[in-house]
């Protein structure tokens, strides 16, 4: 039977499965990047984001993260990057992430404002380029750099496991 001819509960049954997740880009005047330390992994630090809950907009869900996150509550700005990243060898299926502008935030305003879920992180930190390639996984610091890339062109950048698709391996 072809997919043409099945109910679409069926067929949509068929196709590949994604999750789906956004995230948000804090910067200070020097354009250091917030990242925050997460109680559950050990091979990365991360920005303020996570999964999409059903029924869940990118933006939504953005914005829902950082209040739970870390306590604020803000309207995530435009949208900086879409990440899509391939299914995974441990189990994780293809992942898209929404990386929106979360604006400034001084080292001030961070250590006054910020109240860490204590339950999912441990730490923050702001960041120069360097420090975000030495504490995130590649393709995350990869993803990062093309969001500060898109703040200073005001572009969006769409990404392939953090590489625009015109330099990502066939």
């Amino acid at each position: 039977m072809t997919s043409a001819r099945l109910p679409p509960a069926e067929f949509y049954a068929t196709l590949p499965r994604s999750i789906a997740g956004a995230g948000v880009l804090f910067h200070d005047p020097d354009d250091r990047i917030l990242l925050v330390q997460p109680s559950y992994r050990t091979d990365t630090w991360l920005i303020p984001g996570g999964h999409m809950e059903a029924g869940e907009y990118p933006w939504e869900t953005a914005r829902r993260e950082i209040k739970e996150e870390l306590g604020l509550n803000l309207r995530p700005g435009r949208l900086l990057a879409v990440d899509w990243a391939q299914p995974q060898d441990d189990g994780r299926p293809a992942l898209v992430n929404f990386v929106f502008d979360g604006g400034r935030l001084t080292a001030h305003d961070a250590e006054h404002r910020l109240h860490l879920q204590a339950d999912e992180l441990t730490a923050w930190r702001l960041c120069t380029p360097a420090e975000c390639d030495r504490l995130l996984a590649p393709y995350i610091a990869r993803r990062i750099h093309a969001c500060a890339d898109a703040l200073r062109t005001g572009q969006t950048a769409y990404l392939q496991y953090g590489r625009p698709p015109a330099t990502t391996a066939d």
